[in-house]
């Protein structure tokens, strides 16, 4: 048995379904959902609001929003609406975006470093109802705070998990959150020198990696049927391989695999462009990036990741039955 567990939920299902996983998700002693804010699909913060709505223990992390499409005032204010709703259950998980997508919707990541830097600091800040004036390079506020006309007006408890891939944003993540968000589609091992460059950081503010929690999403495509399970994994992996670079990138993964199937999709990708190239995945990459296959095959290898430092799996159904993977994973 596993003594935590989150769930984390995207676009593949009908949003009003998504009430009823996180609920049963709630019964069966999973200690988080996690809402994707990704392609530009779904929004994070209108499924958390509902989750949250619906639900009285649970707590509900954003998995992750980006720290340049929102201004600080709003995100900050946001996170305030939230646990007004929710008291002491949401998780603030931000992360730095990728390109090609920022840059196509007019983002320059430039300086990302002292970007989610100068996010982290202004956000703690606000969210401990301080008066907050910053002169930063990205982000310039003159006396602000959070007003409360009907509610709480002490300091909210809201952890700040950054979502990391590079070498220097993992120090950072060590040195200045509350915890690191590790990434999905990569092999256990990876976990190794995560958690190395977390302690980097983490000494330089006089902590230590253990000081830092380390959920991690996990890929999880669980059925009875191996074979069928596979092949839905193949299928999202087709996809992210080829728009999301950096995630092929800390897999390990050939540039030629990702630049042949990124010839062959489109942006968005059609289900015909899917099929046409879930071919050039194989299959050993995906039993080494995911937990993917039976129930019992799928929850040895989320125990991996836990050995290799994972504090709290964070289980992405990609195929078959939501609510299978629930009960499969349930800590009750």
């Amino acid at each position: 048995m596993f003594e935590r567990v989150a769930l984390y939920l995207q676009d593949s299902h009908d949003l009003r379904d998504g009430l009823d996983y996180v609920r049963m998700a709630e019964a069966h002693g999973f200690e988080a959902v996690w809402q994707a804010e990704s392609r530009l699909v779904r929004d994070a913060i209108v499924p958390m609001a509902a989750y949250a709505a619906v639900t009285d223990k649970i707590k509900v992390g954003s998995g992750v929003i980006n720290n340049w499409t929102r201004n600080i005032g709003l995100l900050a204010a946001t996170f305030l609406t939230l646990d007004d709703l929710a008291p002491d259950r949401m998780i603030c998980g931000i992360g730095a975006w990728w390109d090609p997508l920022a840059k196509n919707v007019g983002i320059d990541r430039k300086k990302p470093l002292t970007a989610m830097r100068e996010t982290v600091e202004v956000m703690r800040r606000l969210l401990n109802m301080e008066r907050v004036t910053f002169e930063g390079e990205f982000i310039q506020v003159n006396g602000i705070e959070l007003d409360v006309v009907h509610g709480r007006r002490e300091p909210r408890n809201v952890p700040i998990m950054i979502g990391a891939t590079g070498d220097k944003m993992m120090e950072l993540t060590g040195e200045i959150s509350d915890g690191a968000v590790l990434n999905y589609c990569v092999p256990p091992e990876y976990n190794i020198r995560a958690l190395e460059l977390l302690d980097i950081g983490a000494k330089r503010a006089g902590r230590r990696v253990d000081d830092i929690d380390r959920p991690q999403l996990v890929v999880c495509s669980v059925d009875e049927d191996h074979d069928k399970a596979i092949d839905t994994t193949r299928e999202l992996l087709t996809q992210y391989l080829a728009q999301q670079p950096h995630i092929a990138k800390a897999s390990g993964v050939s540039m030629d695999v990702v630049n042949e199937i990124q010839s062959i999709l489109g942006w968005p990708a059609t289900h015909e462009q899917i099929q046409k190239a879930k071919h050039l995945v194989p299959e050993d990459l995906i039993l080494r990036i995911t937990a993917s296959g039976t129930p019992e095959e799928a929850k040895e290898k989320v125990g991996e990741y836990i050995k290799n430092g994972c504090t709290c799996p964070i289980l992405y159904p990609v195929g078959g039955s939501i609510e299978t993977l629930i009960k499969t994973f349930s800590t009750i």
